[in-house]
């Protein structure tokens, strides 16, 4: 089994009696269903799984559960010998968004508290938005990604040991010796090929098959494609959400990479409030990362941010790579001067850091220039730069040289990361190797969630 960090999190849910459902919320195919069943069939002899999508495309058991005794009803024909009480009983509602009625009938399936209950759902910041009775305060949601590089050296054999050491020297500012970093560098360009896709991490564990991994990758990246296609007919709009998603990988490859309004229809006069809604399913569907400009940074970093001038990155670095270099693996794992594997460095940053809890953030400014991440550093309530580099010039940054010198900033850590071993601290900018990102978490997100 692959080791999923969300695991604790919902062992904690399934062991606390909370009044409260948690959805574990996230793109499809990151292995939401596979970690609740793996730990549900653990813990409770009684476990009920119902996908409603699949009862949705089937028998509709379900489509009219309004009322707890109508919902209680469906599930006998479901699963009728296993419901037992709460402590013995899980009631697992995989797909939850397929039936937004089921959102509401949430609040009052938990204050009855015959049986424990868990949920996810694909799509579900869509679906939220359009549902009219939406219980928050019985709600919990906790967003999957696909596997970040930690859980990926896990899969491949590295031990507990070894990460903590490494976070040890990532907390001290100290290098990695030479042929540990030369092994989690192979190990961090593996991942760039793999990505995190759990099916494609396991295919690649099992046969090291860059054909196998590639055609999984190729075919949840169509999926997202059909779901896009599917969410337009369904709402019966002239939405352009396939299109916008079609674009970014070639949008990457620009020097600006941020989305082109004009680009989408070919439409000089078009604005970003025209694609609002396109933009927001792809945001909360999970199959893009968004980063958004400031221009002006101060703490927290969400009050300056805007609509304008995003970037999309796709969630998972595989399928980006997957896209750009096939089953050719020497642009990555060859130091090949003639390719420039900047937007495949950037996408792994944005989901390392989105995984970890972070919003996402860049620096534009006519002046200045661009940094590629900022986050809020609440220590000093300020912002922290981070410049990403997957080439030799790791120590030219003169955009960020600007945003340093700004004294208004404030600005009192800034980090560059790349291939170098080396760890040195000069000018105010922290030098690490790429890897050491797997160590960036967002504390304070942390501390919601344990509060939550």
């Amino acid at each position: 089994m692959l080791y999923r960090k969300i695991s604790k999190r919902i062992e904690e849910y399934l062991s606390s009696h909370s009044d409260r459902l948690l959805v574990i919320d996230g793109a499809r195919q990151t292995g939401k269903s596979y970690i609740v069943r793996w730990i549900g069939q653990q813990m409770f002899p009684n476990y009920i799984e119902i996908n409603m999508e699949e009862d949705k495309m089937r028998d509709r058991i379900f489509a009219n559960a309004k009322t707890t005794k109508d919902f209680y009803l469906a599930l006998s024909v479901f699963a009728g010998e296993k419901m037992k009480d709460k402590d013995s009983t899980l009631v697992f509602i995989d797909e939850i968004q397929a039936y937004d009625h089921l959102l509401t009938l949430v609040k009052f399936l938990m204050q009855e508290n015959r049986f424990t209950y868990i949920a996810s759902g694909s799509q579900l910041g869509v679906t939220l938005k359009n549902t009219q009775s939406v219980p928050i305060g019985s709600l919990s949601i906790e967003h999957m990604y696909p596997m970040d590089f930690e859980e990926f050296l896990y899969a491949n054999g590295v031990g507990k040991e070894a990460i903590a050491a490494m976070r040890n020297n990532f907390n001290n500012n100290q290098s990695m010796p030479e042929a540990l970093h030369a092994k989690m560098l192979d190990f961090f360009k593996k991942y760039l090929l793999v990505g995190g896709l759990p099916q494609a991490v396991n295919k690649y564990v099992e046969s090291r098959n860059i054909v196998e991994f590639r055609k999984i990758q190729q075919e949840v990246h169509t999926l997202y494609s059909i779901d896009a296609s599917k969410y337009e007919e369904e709402h019966n709009k002239r939405l352009k959400i396939r299109r916008i998603f079609d674009m970014i990988p070639s949008n990457l490859e620009n020097k600006k990479k941020r989305i082109v309004i004009k680009d989408i229809e070919g439409k000089r006069w078009k604005r970003t409030d025209d694609y609002l809604d396109e933009f927001e399913y792809l945001i909360s569907a999970g199959v893009t990362l968004e980063v958004k400009a400031i221009s002006k940074p101060s703490y927290p970093l969400v009050e300056n941010s805007g609509k304008n001038l995003i970037k999309l990155y796709l969630n998972d670095v595989g399928i980006l790579s997957g896209i750009y270099y096939r089953n050719n693996i020497k642009a990555i794992m060859s130091d090949i001067k003639s390719i420039n594997l900047g937007s495949i460095y950037e996408t792994v940053v944005a989901q390392e850091l989105r995984a970890h809890g972070y919003n996402l953030y860049y620096y534009d400014n006519k002046k200045n220039g661009e940094v590629d991440y900022l986050i809020d550093d609440p220590d000093n309530l300020t912002n922290i730069p981070i410049e990403v580099k997957s080439g030799k010039d790791y120590t030219v940054h003169s955009a960020l040289d600007k945003f340093l010198a700004t004294k208004e900033y404030n600005i009192k850590r800034a980090y560059v990361l790349s291939n170098e071993r080396e760890v040195r601290i000069e000018d105010g900018i922290t030098y690490i190797p790429i890897y050491y990102v797997m160590f960036f978490e967002n504390v304070s997100h942390v501390v919601e969630a344990l509060l939550d």
